[in-house]
């Protein structure tokens, strides 16, 4: 089967256009698996994608027979998807009835009406980070046009995938970075008010400061945030040295 070219480019397209803001993966991923039996003349798609841990998920499927496929394969760790995920690289099986390799899978594919089975990884370069399950009601060879359609189509939503995961990896480290920040603005601040109250230099405030939260198992910034604004627990740390 040959897919056309004005269909492959207007999914790209539209696929393209949901990477922009307010990025929605599961809504794209689903987005993607119904795209994937649009274009490749497959009769069902499902998406297995690997968390942060290298965990797979089932996180889009085009109907509930191919979800709950997917959900067999994670359960029995057999496959089309799991191999593929497994090998980076293409899987396909043409006649599922000989698919031996699939002992649980392949009798639960036939009875859900399906007869072959392929996959392909979604992947860029050497990072794979889950895979593109196809079903097919008729058996056969997927061939080559199809096949490629498909990689690419799983090679683009990788590519969003990857970046979606990369700005929020980015936001946290930024929230992190302004929490870190924030928290010595309030270090510094105690180190003052401890220097003044108890008539010593802001270094062995400072020490002051970590020891009595060491020793009493407290965040530094939690007992500094105490003595800057006057706490009981902040007096317990004037207390502690004086005593």
């Amino acid at each position: 089967m040959s897919v056309p070219d004005t269909r492959v480019t207007r999914a790209f397209v539209e696929l393209a256009d949901t990477l922009v803001a307010d990025f929605d993966l599961i809504d794209f991923l689903h987005g993607l698996a119904l795209r994937c039996v649009e274009l490749l003349g497959v009769d069902a798609a499902g998406l297995l994608l690997a968390n942060t841990h290298g965990v797979l998920n089932v996180v889009g499927a085009s109907g509930e027979q191919a979800r709950l496929l997917e959900l067999l394969q994670l359960q029995n760790q057999e496959g089309a998807a799991i191999d593929c995920y497994r090998q980076g690289r293409p899987i396909q099986c043409p006649d599922l009835r000989s698919a031996a390799q699939w002992p649980v899978f392949a009798p639960a594919a036939r009875e859900a009406g399906f007869a072959a089975v392929a996959a392909v990884p979604m992947r860029l370069r050497e990072n794979i980070v889950g895979a593109v399950n196809l079903f097919a009601e008729a058996a056969g060879e997927f061939g080559e046009d199809r096949l490629g359609v498909g990689q690419a189509l799983a090679d683009i939503a990788t590519i969003g995938i990857l970046h979606e995961r990369t700005l929020r990896q980015h936001e946290v480290l930024v929230e992190q970075l302004q929490t870190a920040l924030t928290s010595r603005i309030t270090i510094e601040q105690a180190k003052g008010v401890l220097a003044e109250r108890l008539g010593i230099g802001v270094e062995q405030a400072f020490v002051v400061l970590r020891l009595y939260a060491r020793s009493h198992r407290r965040r530094l910034v939690d007992v500094a945030t105490t003595v800057v604004e006057r706490q009981p627990e902040g007096d317990d740390v004037v207390a502690s040295y004086r005593g």
